[in-house]
């Protein structure tokens, strides 16, 4: 945590605190949040992918009022897929391929699936640049990936990181006893980057 350890920590939890905020404005529900990372669930991809684009601008804002040492950025992937559900945790490659996705974002960036692409790409007026195919861990076939361009002239360079998970549910399954599947967008959001990395 380097020279200022309780600075990095308040500096993390407000952060924490904005973001939960945030997920809950734009109907979201925190599933999990172990140390530095985050899994939430949305009512709508669209959601989803309004909630990470207004978690980066606020984190940018709030970055700018902070010492060089003490500003952290945090990566952000989405996924629609199918999710297992048992109680209040989910799992499955619906979460994993959210979780990948955060990884090949760039700081302060936001990586989609070709399945979030397809569902928003005419319903929010953002710009995306397409990345291509790409090989995840743990996935065996490639993954359409899409960047969204949240500063204008700027491009990717694809890359492997991770951290944070959040999601947007498609359609909820009936409750029952036992796992549970459906369908759902998993929106993983990762902090990365701090020159006092935690």
């Amino acid at each position: 945590m380097g020279e200022d350890e309780e600075a990095t920590i308040r500096t993390l939890t407000t952060y924490r605190e904005l973001i939960a905020s945030l997920i809950q404005q734009y109907r979201g529900r925190v599933v999990d949040s172990p140390g530095d990372n985050l899994l939430a669930e949305f009512a709508s991809v669209v959601d989803a992918v309004r909630c990470a684009v207004e978690i980066q601008q606020a984190l940018k804002a709030r970055n700018a009022e902070l010492p060089e040492q003490r500003k952290m950025e945090f990566r952000i992937g989405i996924n629609l897929g199918d999710v297992v559900v048992e109680g209040e945790r989910l799992y499955g490659d619906g979460v994993n391929i959210a979780a990948r996705l955060e990884s090949l974002a760039e700081p302060s960036g936001i990586c989609l699936s070709g399945t979030v692409y397809d569902q928003v790409e005419t319903k929010l007026p953002l710009t995306y640049e397409y990345l291509g195919e790409q090989a995840v861990k743990n996935i065996t076939r490639p993954v359409r990936v899409w960047r969204v361009v949240l500063e204008p002239g700027t491009t990717s360079a694809v890359k492997e990181q991770g951290d944070f998970v959040v999601g947007a549910r498609r359609r909820r399954a009936p409750t029952l006893v036992g796992p549970q599947r459906w369908s759902q967008a998993a929106l993983a959001l990762g902090g990365c980057c701090s020159s006092e990395r935690l």
